[in-house]
């Protein structure tokens, strides 16, 4: 399934790009034919991206963009459809996340998530979607979102209500945009450790350990597997594939749902310390 030729001349937007799961999808894109469009806000990052991926002559275009910023999205979209003339597939990976007990969150600290996580991913999808419909432009979205976006979690509540929000969004424009010839698909990942998110997750070896010995496969997930998973569902393999989420985690979920309650154990000492390792991991 994974020729070359996958997927050939297919623009792919992928929101978070230039970091993480969102770069290690984009480099599968590209070496499966695809032309590729990163955005983030750090432009400095997307630069450096875009230049090491782009060797080969492949094609990269980054555009820095605030994804809470319904503005920023439509010039972000203009700009990709100015470079390459459309967009084929949008991937909305962006996301914010941290550890916390609740009663400790300020409005602040929830919006910061919402606001990407929800927001952001409304935003992209109204953006690309509305001119896809325009146009008669058949397109594929793939959202990731998490395990406990159906379970919820403790300890990260704001990302469990933002994820629950996507899925839903992920599995209504399922059918309400079927017609137009518009694919949902999300992705569930499990424990992928990518160094923003894993030293806001699991600022110590303790609870990286603690992650591994919840899932029953005992380790990590590999970026190239949900890389070729991502690949496949935006592929025309996956036609039939609309509005279902696929969990990638090796049975985490199934073993005990709520993927952060755990984190019971935690004393109020502990707490303080993962709060000032949490901030020096951003």
């Amino acid at each position: 399934m994974f020729q070359p030729d996958l997927l050939q001349d297919k623009v792919v937007l992928i929101t978070g790009g230039g970091t993480g799961l969102g770069r290690a999808m984009g480099e599968r894109f590209l070496e499966l034919g695809a032309k590729l469009a990163i955005t983030g806000r750090r432009e400095s990052v997307l630069e450096e991206t875009a230049r090491e991926l782009s060797a080969d002559g492949r094609q990269v275009f980054y555009h820095a963009c605030d994804i809470r910023d319904a503005t920023q999205v439509s010039e972000l979209v203009d700009a990709v459809e100015t470079h390459y003339g459309q967009v084929d597939v949008l991937v909305n990976n962006a996301a914010g996340n941290f550890i916390s007990p609740t009663e400790r969150l300020s409005h602040r600290a929830v919006d910061a998530v919402l606001n990407i996580v929800l927001h952001g991913t409304f935003y992209m999808s109204l953006e690309v979607g509305k001119r896809w419909i325009e146009n008669k432009h058949n397109g594929v979205m793939l959202n990731i979102v998490t395990s406990y976006a159906w379970t919820g979690s403790g300890y990260v509540v704001p990302s469990a209500a933002a994820k629950a929000g996507v899925l839903a969004l992920t599995r209504s424009l399922a059918v309400e945009w079927a017609q137009y010839g518009i694919r949902q698909v999300a992705i569930a990942p499990g424990p992928f450790p990518t160094e923003g998110a894993w030293s806001r997750l699991s600022p110590t070896p303790e609870l990286a350990n603690k992650a591994i010995e919840r899932i029953p496969l005992r380790r990590v997930g590999e970026k190239s597997e949900l890389a070729n998973l991502a690949a496949y569902l935006i592929s025309d393999y996956a036609g039939y594939i609309n509005g279902e989420v696929v969990t990638i985690d090796g049975g985490e979920w199934l073993q005990g749902a709520g993927e952060f309650s755990g984190l019971s154990e935690v004393t109020t000492e502990q707490w303080d310390m993962l709060a000032l390792l949490t901030r020096k991991g951003k």
